[in-house]
């Protein structure tokens, strides 16, 4: 058994074998040669979506070269580059990304593959930037899908089920600059405005109340900073943590520096410990209409989530059209959990968190722990039976299935 685990360690991959291809050629040979094999990407999952009895892949050895194309405004990066490497790359040649997850530690291609997001009402997740891909199906084939083909909406947000991801194109525009404030004890009714209210907002809080801990705000640099006493808040006079008691030298500038937007998109810095280090995570993504009413069913649950909740956190997300994509066809509200590091604990609150929230369309995040039964999520998303399809033509072998895409996608 493999003695690789993920970045948070509650998960021990079970493959037989580790391998690291220094080229595209060495990986499309080692794919064609096994039976089953995934790509481990930076491991910032927190379930076995990625594990496999077979053969495990890491693509960090491949060719790093990054290609920016000026006149289409898209750059092309290898799978295993992490969007803080990506983001300062692409910074210091007069261009960026639309948004990035909180984390700048994730891979791109892993980041993609579950629909990973950051927040913005009109920005849609981190796969909507992408263009297109290049991947070794189950044959070893080299194949290539662009953006505007039959199968590209369900190839993006793929769960890694249809091969082997190896670069990716992804658009950019030019950079820009970005102010951060974070506003403490937010009113429950002033939170749709105020995650309306910058480029991007993330409303943090402990579920001991109904009002919002933090709000972190990163408005565009040249945006007038919130007026005193904004919805009902107190101006932060010193950093925060999203994580109450941790080292706020882990986390992007805040008090209203403006910095360059890779410097404070993401709520954490790229050397620095992300998050807590120690803990699990969920995340229900529900169509924003529904918010109001979704909150107030987990109220009914709070006194359950508070004890073992380090922090939890909600952001929005705009609509796309990848047929997985937790933001698939709706406006999206995120309710995200960073729980304390203990299953057995941990467990029975989030099947109380589902429980609550059954009645709104929930869509876990794919990457997260979750217990929803295949069926009501599957529900959920009109276009699941199409990547059903899609997977059964691409991997007819099953190469690139484990026992979670099993039970997602009988076979």
């Amino acid at each position: 058994m493999s003695t690789h685990r993920n970045w948070a360690g509650n998960v021990r991959y079970a493959a037989r074998a580790y391998h690291r291809p220094s080229s595209v050629d060495e990986l499309r040979e080692l794919v064609a040669g096994s039976d089953r094999i995934r790509a481990v990407g930076s491991g910032h999952s927190f379930n076995r979506l990625g594990d496999t009895t077979g053969d495990q892949v890491t693509l960090a050895g491949l060719p790093a070269t990054v290609r920016l194309d000026e006149a289409r405004r898209q750059v092309e990066v290898p799978a295993a580059m992490r969007y803080g490497e990506l983001a300062t790359w692409l910074h210091e040649r007069g261009y960026a990304l639309a948004n990035l997850a909180s984390l700048p530690h994730i891979s791109v291609a892993g980041a993609v593959a579950t629909g990973t997001h950051g927040s913005g009402a009109v920005i849609g997740n981190l796969a909507t930037a992408v263009a297109g891909l290049e991947l070794v199906t189950a044959s070893g084939e080299l194949r290539t899908v662009q953006r505007g083909s039959a199968d590209f909406p369900g190839m993006v947000v793929s769960l890694g089920a249809l091969g082997i991801v190896t670069r990716l194109t992804l658009d950019v525009l030019p950079t820009f600059d970005i102010r951060q404030y974070v506003q403490l004890d937010l009113p429950r009714a002033a939170l749709d405005e105020a995650l309306d209210s910058a480029y991007s907002v993330s409303v943090f809080t402990d579920w001991r109340s109904t009002r919002g801990t933090q709000v972190w705000r990163k408005q565009l640099a040249d945006q007038p900073p919130p007026p005193a006493g904004w919805l009902g808040t107190t101006a932060a006079d010193r950093p925060w943590h999203p994580v109450p008691g941790m080292p706020t030298v882990n986390c992007t500038e805040q008090l209203g520096v403006a910095g360059p937007w890779h410097e404070r998109l993401p709520h954490f810095r790229l050397g620095f410990t992300p998050s807590s280090g120690e803990e699990l995570q969920s995340e229900y993504h529900l169509p924003r209409a529904v918010a109001a009413d979704a909150l107030a069913a987990l109220d009914e649950v709070a006194h359950l989530i508070a004890p073992v909740s380090q922090t939890s956190e909600l952001r929005t997300v705009a609509a796309d059209e990848l047929w997985l994509s937790p933001n698939q066809g709706r406006d999206s509200l995120a309710i995200h959990f960073t729980w304390i590091a203990d299953a057995s604990a941990v467990l029975p609150v989030v099947a109380a968190v589902e429980g609550a929230l059954a009645p709104f369309a929930p869509r876990p995040h794919w990457g997260k722990v979750f217990t929803i039964p295949t069926e009501e999520i599957a529900a959920t998303y009109p276009h699941w039976t199409d990547f059903a399809a899609l997977l059964s033509r691409l991997d007819p072998t099953a190469t690139f299935r484990t026992e979670e895409l099993d039970h997602l996608f009988p076979r």
